[in-house]
């Protein structure tokens, strides 16, 4: 069976990785999906976004990285999909995937299961990372290396 993990991934971290490595370990291939939202200002583009999520699961051989645009369960039946796995940490969280999940079901049957994300990244957000690296702070223990390297140059580079 193949799934699809889909996200912003700007920048991923180590909750997202979590929550795809758990993915990858339960079915027999997972298709990242780097999402574009239009409405969204990013810090990273497309195709840098794809680049780093994929050198940050490159030792995962049932696991392919590609961009995603338009609607979830057309790129779901794009890659032959039957399942949507999405990370939670909290109860919001949950509220919300319940409400898409219930309407990409509807829209065409393909199912979503909700992580919850492991304790211990649970109050890990890309939001946050991108916040407190902007201000000069330490993000390494929170996103994988070519993340962390990609915004330490990136800093160097901008202010």
């Amino acid at each position: 069976m193949r799934a699809v993990v889909p996200g912003s991934f700007d920048p991923v971290t180590n909750g997202h990785l979590d929550v795809v490595r758990r993915a990858a370990a339960l079915f027999e291939q997972v298709v990242v999906g780097v999402g574009v939202n239009p409405a969204k200002a990013y810090l990273f583009g497309p195709d840098e976004r794809v680049a780093l999520v994929r050198e940050a699961t490159v030792d995962l051989g049932n696991l392919v990285v590609e961009p995603l645009g338009g609607l979830l369960v057309d790129f779901c039946r794009r890659v032959g999909a039957d399942v949507i796995v999405k990370g939670g940490r909290s109860a919001g969280d949950f509220e919300l995937e319940v409400q898409m999940a219930q309407m990409n079901r509807a829209l065409t049957g393909v199912e979503t299961i909700v992580l919850p994300t492991s304790a211990e990244w649970a109050y890990v957000s890309s939001t946050l990372v991108r916040q407190i690296a902007s201000l000069g702070g330490d993000v390494a223990p929170f996103v994988p290396s070519c993340v962390a390297e990609r915004l330490r140059a990136r800093r160097g580079t901008d202010g």
